[in-house]
């Protein structure tokens, strides 16, 4: 029962620290001498990477932080798929494996989102989640993280609002993670990360409102912490 828990303990723990990789953060300062915690939003991510340091690094940032929140799943899967792992759970008395490795994978999807915002190495700041919640999204079920990232690009075509976009994306997982019928764990996932999301974004919904927040390719005309 002790490596059972053991495991799965440091699974998450592990889902942690992979979304608590300052991407953003670390290509600014290594690679420009520039603090991304005091330039534009503050945040660490994509939209103010593209903002600040322009178009290459953002995309860095973007597949960097997407392949986060993937790997952190996948790495449960592998984990849940070998035999070690089986002859453990028959041990410590569980009974359907198969169904627990969903709940840890829906775990390990909300630590690594939170992981990213709230990076240990960075003063407990970091980015907003998305394009981690996308790559948890690839690794739970890649038909929806592609409708998801359809629902983003739709939006974004029409606003040019990044953060409008993300907003809708993270509304429409959670409507289609249950109108598919999915796993009751990804379910949840959806639907708290969905909202977890909506929450980092408070202040682009409250300039959003204003009719303040800028679009795609313009920059904030003050910083915002």
């Amino acid at each position: 029962m002790i490596e059972w828990l053991l495991i799965n303990t440091g699974l998450l723990v592990t889902a942690y620290f992979l979304g608590s990789i300052p991407t953003g953060y670390a290509i600014g300062r290594w690679f420009y001498g520039v603090d991304m915690l005091a330039e534009g939003s503050g945040s660490t991510g994509a939209t103010n990477i593209l903002r600040t340091l322009g178009k290459f690094p953002a995309l860095l940032v973007l597949l960097i932080d997407i392949l986060k929140g993937t790997l952190a799943v996948l790495l449960v899967f592998w984990i849940y798929s070998l035999s070690f792992t089986s002859e453990l759970a028959t041990h410590a008395g569980i009974q359907h494996p198969d169904i627990l490795q969903y709940w840890i994978a829906a775990s390990s999807g909300l630590i690594v989102i939170i992981g990213h915002t709230k990076s240990i190495w960075i003063g407990w700041k970091g980015g907003k989640s998305v394009a981690s919640s996308l790559g948890v999204l690839f690794a739970l079920d890649w038909k929806l993280a592609l409708a998801t990232l359809g629902i983003f690009a739709l939006v974004l075509a029409i606003s040019r609002i990044v953060s409008l976009s993300s907003i809708f994306g993270a509304i429409g997982i959670a409507i289609l993670m249950i109108i598919t019928g999915e796993p009751l764990p990804y379910q949840i996932f959806a639907i708290a990360g969905g909202i977890y999301v909506i929450w980092r974004h408070r202040t682009n919904i409250d300039r959003i409102l204003k009719g303040t927040e800028p679009k795609l390719g313009e920059k904030l005309t003050t910083q915002i912490q």
